[in-house]
């Protein structure tokens, strides 16, 4: 199933906080790709979260002019391909702009920075080894599915599938997005590997933090139309 719209919330202030997000992510990919041949690894190895570098409590070469710890925001605007990073913008734009408009800008900014450190604590704390640095929004996009999941679980959401387009509940879509990462998840825990791939279980992170956060930072109730 492939997310292509979904319910609006009427009033609030305009998604401009959704937006510049997709527009700060697209830009950063685009400096990523214009790196020198060869310079590409070593761009993604010093600003990804590498979880060795916490276990140590220091940064490893090649070493970024921060503190170690600020690639638990720095690895949230990178990513490794174009479709890695059109997925995630998708779901952003998509599921994003509800959330804001019920929280307001500056609480949104907030939650969703929240969410993508907790996503990146979480997958710290499952593979504490792991030299293999780790870039993505998805674990703050986790947390908005998290927090849209509580907020709007009856909005319809519309997919593609084989047949054509269909309208869902929010609860059945995501839903089984939550699954499908928890099962992959644990299946990660027991096959401990070197070789980079999806950062499971920082998915789950974020989403448990965007279902925790949320009613905590939306200030008012939704209004669907």
């Amino acid at each position: 199933m492939f997310p292509v719209g979904d319910d609006r919330v009427s009033g609030g202030p305009a998604p401009l906080v959704t937006l510049g997000l997709v527009v700060l992510n697209v830009l950063v990919f685009l400096f990523e790709v214009s790196q020198p041949p060869g310079a590409l690894q070593s761009f993604i190895q010093a600003w990804g979260v590498v979880p060795r570098e916490y276990t140590l409590a220091r940064d490893l070469a090649p070493t970024i002019p921060l503190p170690f710890w600020s690639t638990l925001i720095t690895s949230m605007f990178l990513h490794g391909g174009w479709m890695h990073l059109g997925g995630n913008m998708l779901y952003l734009w998509i599921f994003g702009d509800n959330l804001e408009k019920t929280m307001g800008h500056a609480r949104f900014a907030v939650f969703y920075l929240a969410c993508g450190i907790a996503a990146g604590l979480a997958h710290i704390l499952f593979s504490s080894a792991s030299s293999v640095p780790t870039v993505g929004a998805s674990g703050a996009i986790s947390g908005v599915l998290g927090g849209y999941l509580v907020l709007f679980p009856h909005n319809r959401v519309r997919v593609l599938t084989r047949g054509g387009i269909m309208s869902l509940p929010a609860i059945a879509v995501l839903g089984f997005w939550i699954v499908i990462q928890l099962i992959n998840g644990l299946g990660s825990l027991a096959v401990r590997t070197e070789t980079g791939g999806v950062a499971y279980m920082a998915h789950v992170g974020g989403f448990i933090a965007g279902v925790a956060l949320v009613r905590v930072m939306a200030r008012r109730a939704p209004a669907i139309v």
